[in-house]
């Protein structure tokens, strides 16, 4: 869990600042947003599936690219 100590002579919008820097770095919205709804495994695995399938193509294309520069 992210924490900050405020210097003496530190305002509050730049510890705040700071302390959503350390959010933001740690993904913690991130992971509460995925965490809000219960996804059921099979959702969970949809989506790995799609998401596998995609990087497979991205390779692929860039592989095709590569090769009809030679």
């Amino acid at each position: 869990m992210p924490g900050i100590k405020v210097g003496p002579k530190e305002s509050f919008d730049e510890a705040y600042r700071r302390f959503k820097r350390q959010c933001d770095r740690n993904l913690i919205v991130t992971e509460a947003r995925a965490r809000q709804h219960y996804e059921p495994p099979t959702e969970r695995r949809k989506k790995e599936k799609i998401a596998t399938r995609k990087k497979i193509l991205k390779k692929l294309y860039m592989l095709r690219r590569y090769e009809a520069r030679l």
